[in-house]
């Protein structure tokens, strides 16, 4: 439904997206991750049209949108990082303005708008003005506007920034609804646990590049096999690499004076072996923790660091 080949975005001595290819299918939900200013909303901006690329082509639907922009943008449903909504109307004013401009009117506008209304949780009969909506409200008001039209490609850049956990769980089950219908879904997040729940591929960027791209299992496969251990405590990087050197199957994932990742094979099980070999070995530590392979593991293994916001 989606294609992207090449994307590239520059701002004057700045390169906001470098080289930027991926695919997003119908009934996929395709998660663009990574930290704010890594070049998602620039991606996404382009792709809706909003911004013109500096090189790299983009096909909706088989329709390039250098080439036919209307047609292009007539496939896609839009919801942006900031809520554009006009807040002295009412949600079904707000839903009924989007749709005209996608063409719709009569029975069939009256129709869609009760539609993605019950859809989001809000009602079509409610004559508030939706400045006195929670910010959760408003979130789920934005994501009806987008759907007003049943868009075949849906485009959501951080559709959950800024509302409480409650308003996030309603916009993600919406959107797991709507990829079920068919639509492909191109969602940014800075949100790890988002992108683990709702995509089946991801795609890794930073500074403007894919770092990596796959199922969750695929980039999980990236640490490599085994479990997670992190410590933390009073030593430095270069006595946590001795001390890991000489353990067999274990190996650093990342490592900075006081905290270090370290992979080991099999099960938990396996930690307190290990943790024993580092005690014997001297190193102190005062606190750990384990878990399993992880996108944010991922990205520390691909980065040297973790996900910021």
């Amino acid at each position: 439904m989606l294609e992207v080949k090449g994307l590239r975005k520059t701002y004057g001595k700045t390169t906001a997206v470098d080289s930027v290819s991926f695919a997003v299918h119908d009934g996929e939900i395709y998660g663009l991750l990574g930290p704010n200013g890594a070049g998602k909303t620039t991606t996404i901006s382009c792709v809706s049209g909003l911004l013109a690329p500096d090189g790299g082509t983009i096909t909706v639907g088989g329709v390039d949108i250098a080439l036919d922009p209307r047609r292009a943008k007539a496939l896609m449903g839009v919801v942006p990082q900031e809520t554009a909504i006009y807040e002295e109307l009412p949600a079904r004013v707000n839903v009924e303005f989007w749709g005209r401009l996608y063409g719709l009117d009569g029975a069939t506008l009256a129709t869609r708008t009760r539609e993605v209304l019950d859809l989001v949780g809000l009602s079509a009969g409610d004559r508030r003005s939706v400045g006195k909506y929670s910010g959760g409200m408003k979130r789920r008001l934005n994501l009806a506007m987008g759907l007003v039209h049943n868009p075949r490609l849906l485009l959501l850049d951080e559709p959950t920034v800024g509302i409480d956990p409650q308003g996030r769980y309603a916009v993600l089950e919406v959107v797991k609804q709507v990829a079920a219908g068919g639509t492909a879904i191109l969602y940014t997040t800075h949100y790890l646990e988002e992108a683990e729940t709702l995509a089946r591929r991801v795609g890794i960027i930073d500074h403007g590049r894919i770092l990596a791209e796959g199922t969750i299992d695929e980039l999980r496969r990236l640490v490599g096999e085994g479990t997670i251990l992190t410590i933390r405590g009073t030593f430095t990087a270069a006595r946590v690499e001795e001390c890991v050197r000489a353990l067999e199957g274990v190996r650093v994932i990342s490592v900075d004076d006081n905290q270090a990742l370290i992979a080991f094979p099999g099960e938990r099980g396996g930690m307190g072996r290990v943790l024993a070999e580092l005690v014997r070995k001297g190193l102190a530590f005062d606190s750990v923790a384990v878990s399993e392979p992880s996108l944010e593991n991922v990205f520390i293994k691909l980065t040297g660091r973790e996900l910021r916001d």
